[in-house]
């Protein structure tokens, strides 16, 4: 047997998540009550400043600027009014939201939830006329067991009191996980891959909608959704999310 096999394996970042017992902090594994305990919301959580309306991660000076915008939206607006994003996707929450959305981790969505609920609060989010997760085909869905932007939209539909519809938007085209995918071939992945329910069109006439997704990295998926509600006649289109990717090349 070799010395290389002989070698302790040394876990990655996702799985020195998912190793962590329930009662201990999923990062440092001090004994708390949440899955991330305080401190480490502090060091990985803290809020940052980003883009209106791709939620990029913009320079520190730009802190307290309102409708700061980063230089590809300045460029090429996008279809968003708006988006709000709670965190980084990078460890710990990469791993986090992984589990969460493979493996039927409902037991992570409060904690999501609170980083989201908290970001909202900062940013004076106003109530929408419709909290519409962005949906999955149901090929995906049987996959994975459920949708986890679901899931997540109709507990914080529950808490803010919104307007939470499942089946107004739908998924018209199975198309390849954009994951999968590199960016520039990601917004060809989803065209004509969504549509507004024809019998409840009339509805988004003149409508405040926001979008509500785990993660966002390219934009693609969420910006084709706001170019067929604005179609519809949704008058202000925004994104909420969990975790934006940290590059703001890729907005």
């Amino acid at each position: 047997m070799s010395e290389r096999s002989l070698a302790p394996h040394r876990p990655s970042s996702v799985e020195r998540v998912l190793m962590r017992c329930s009662g201990q902090c999923a990062v440092c594994r001090a004994w708390c009550k949440q899955h991330v305990c305080g401190e480490c919301l502090m060091r990985y959580a803290r809020p940052a400043p980003r883009c209106w309306t791709c939620a990029a991660r913009l320079a520190p000076a730009l802190t307290g600027r309102r409708e700061a915008k980063c230089g590809a939206c300045l460029r090429e607006p996008p279809p968003l009014d708006r988006t709000i994003a709670a965190l980084d996707y990078g460890f710990p929450w990469d791993g986090l939201l992984q589990h969460y959305k493979f493996h039927q981790a409902l037991e992570l969505r409060e904690t999501l939830l609170e980083r989201l609920n908290q970001a909202l609060s900062i940013a004076e989010a106003e109530a929408p006329d419709w909290l519409l997760p962005v949906p999955l085909t149901q090929a995906r869905q049987r996959e994975r067991g459920y949708n986890q932007s679901y899931e997540l939209a109709r507990a914080l539909a529950r808490q803010r009191k919104l307007n939470c519809e499942p089946e107004l938007l739908l998924r018209v085209r199975h198309t390849a996980q954009q994951a999968q995918l590199p960016l520039h071939e990601r917004a060809t992945n989803v065209q004509r891959a969504f549509a507004v329910k024809p019998t409840r069109a009339a509805e988004l006439r003149g409508s405040h909608v926001v979008l509500l997704d785990d993660v966002m990295t390219s934009g693609a998926t969420l910006y084709e959704i706001a170019r067929v509600l604005r179609q519809a006649g949704a008058v202000n289109v925004q994104a909420w999310v969990v975790a934006r990717t940290p590059d703001a090349s890729i907005a």
